[in-house]
C-alpha cells in the first residue's frame, strides 16, 4: 500500500489509524505501530463496515 494518511478521526498527535486507498482496496494500520502490518478490505466491505459503525452496530 502507498499514500498512507491519518484517519479523519485521528487526534492532533496522529495516535489512531492510518488509511490508504487504492483502486481495489482500503488498507488500515495502527499509526503507533506501523511495522506491525495492516489489513485490507474491498471497497464494498469497507462501505459495509462504515455503515455498521455509523448506525452504532458495534456499540
Amino acid at each position: 500500500m502507498s499514500a498512507w494518511r491519518p484517519s479523519s478521526c485521528s487526534g492532533q498527535g496522529g495516535q489512531c489509524v492510518e488509511v490508504a486507498v487504492t483502486s481495489d482496496n482500503v488498507g488500515v494500520r495502527d499509526s503507533k505501530d506501523r511495522e506491525a502490518g495492516f489489513f485490507t478490505a474491498t471497497g464494498s466491505q469497507w462501505s459495509a463496515f462504515l455503515d455498521a459503525v455509523k448506525t452504532s452496530r458495534f456499540d
